[in-house]
């Protein structure tokens, strides 16, 4: 990702129809009230905590200053799948 594309912002959205561990990343960071992980880092200047065993999101910052705290299993519902948004960059 070059700078120029992340100050623009993201140039696509689209909605997934059957989970996977894109999906699952995505969903976290939108629980958290982000955009995604470059939008995250943006904002918080640092990396998210993961799991170490799979490398989903473990931990993250909200905007108003609260945690939220992952499981290390799919938190992301089958029925929440196409709630999440993909972004293309």
């Amino acid at each position: 990702m070059t700078a120029v594309a992340q100050k623009c912002g993201p140039k696509s959205v689209s909605r997934p129809k059957h989970w996977s561990e894109e999906v699952e990343e995505a969903y976290r960071f939108q629980c958290a009230g982000y955009r995604d992980a470059i939008e995250y880092s943006d904002i918080k200047q640092k990396e998210p905590e993961r799991w170490p065993h799979n490398g989903y999101v473990k931990k993250l910052q909200r905007k108003d200053g609260c945690f939220v705290y992952f499981d290390k299993t799919r938190e992301c519902q089958d029925k929440d799948v196409n709630k999440t948004k993909m972004y293309g960059y």
